[in-house]
């Protein structure tokens, strides 16, 4: 049976943050798919803004959730509920708004491999009706699909999935697998390599990217490659995105034997995999803004409050801190919480609160007492803070 928890209220989820900017020129492939313009959403006025100052995490710590089986993703709701998803079954838990636990459905069709299962979730806040989208691996791909989310706080369930995007490479690892929707309203999603470096540096390959789409899945007019869903290129296998308040787009990525990083995402920009991993100096490339060895952090999910990045560390068992420069580099990092509670796999912004899903059940941890969990940490203007430079 799952642990039921019972806490306070949280705040609601930070608000919307600037629009991406104009797509680089880059060379273009065949256009072949279609071309959709990219509507411009209404920014919700209803949330509170966070101000865009340094922050870190207190040192209080409230265990909401425990008893998780292998949770990748968390998305909290406007109405006090959350969604969790469990990988290795395809499983949608709703945590409830007074605490504790129930299933909300099953993805169908997922199919566990590895690191392959069901991953990363967004849902279309502003939608009528609201789309809960899933990132799945199944038995012939990693894919996105939506569905809709029906039901109250307490009682949602999951509708029939509709496919927004199929044929994206899957392996036992780097299977990429985040999901979220950007301030301009377009879903971005992270592939991996699917152990097949050469292909992230295949513009038309799915693998080795960040992918950018309408939420129906349509390609959008003005993605740098006409045709076609790339956004980014030359990836390993990130795993976590984010937008500051500047509107600048972070990411997260895995590297293979040497150097983790934090990059920058520009439209159409080649991030070096597998010719470099980490900075590598070469103009041919756009190097991360900071690198971590690899025992130090492989980062998983990302969150950002304001214009403060938090990285969510597996190995590294820790929760990174960084700093940027006005939405730029350079940065400054800290560790917190390290080996405090294992490997965290995903970091969510709600509020003035962070919360962070722990990862030691995935076959890879030293399970704990009471793991996986879902723990709540306060926010706190950074003590330590230093403006890099």
């Amino acid at each position: 049976m799952r642990a039921r928890r019972s806490v306070s209220a949280v705040v609601a989820c930070t608000a919307v943050i600037a629009l991406l900017g104009a797509c680089s020129a880059t060379p273009p492939v065949q256009p072949t798919a279609t071309r959709t313009p990219s509507p411009r959403p209404t920014p919700s006025s209803s949330l509170p803004a966070i101000p865009a100052i340094p922050w870190q995490p207190g040192d209080a710590t409230t265990t909401l959730e425990t008893g998780l089986d292998a949770p990748w993703s968390v998305v909290p709701l406007p109405s006090g509920s959350a969604l969790i998803s469990e990988r290795d079954d395809g499983t949608i838990l709703e945590r409830l708004p007074q605490g504790g636990t129930r299933v909300a459905g099953r993805v169908p069709g997922v199919v566990h491999n590895g690191e392959g299962g069901l991953l990363g979730l967004a849902v279309q806040k502003e939608s009528s009706p609201t789309f809960l989208y899933a990132y799945e691996t199944t038995a012939s791909d990693n894919r996105v699909v939506r569905m809709p989310l029906d039901g109250v706080p307490g009682s949602y369930s999951i509708g029939a999935p509709v496919d927004v995007i199929t044929g994206i490479p899957k392996a036992g690892n780097h299977d990429g697998g985040r999901i979220a929707f950007g301030p301009d309203g377009m879903l971005y999603i992270t592939s991996g390599d699917a152990g097949n470096s050469p292909s992230a540096q295949d513009v038309n390959a799915l693998s080795g990217k960040i992918l950018r789409l309408t939420p129906e899945g349509g390609v959008p007019s003005d993605n740098p490659f006409p045709g076609s869903p790339t956004w980014s290129y030359g990836h390993r296998n990130p795993q976590g995105i984010g937008w500051d308040s500047h509107g600048t787009m972070w990411a997260s990525e895995f590297g293979q034997n040497t150097w983790d990083e934090l990059n920058i995402i520009t439209p159409g920009s080649n991030y070096g995999w597998p010719a470099v991993e980490g900075i590598g100096k070469d103009p041919k490339y756009t190097d991360p803004v900071y690198q971590w060895s690899t025992s130090e952090a492989s980062p998983s999910g990302l969150a950002i409050v304001g214009d403060t990045i938090f990285l969510a560390a597996l190995r590294g068992e820790r929760l990174w801190t960084v700093w940027s420069t006005g939405g730029a580099a350079p940065v400054t990092v800290k560790p917190f919480f390290d080996g405090t509670f294992g490997r965290i796999r995903d970091v969510v912004a709600h509020g003035d609160v962070l919360w962070i899903l722990t990862n030691n059940t995935d076959g890879r941890g030293r399970p704990r007492s009471g793991d996986d969990k879902l723990i709540e940490v306060p926010l706190v203007p950074a003590q330590s803070f230093k403006q890099p430079g």
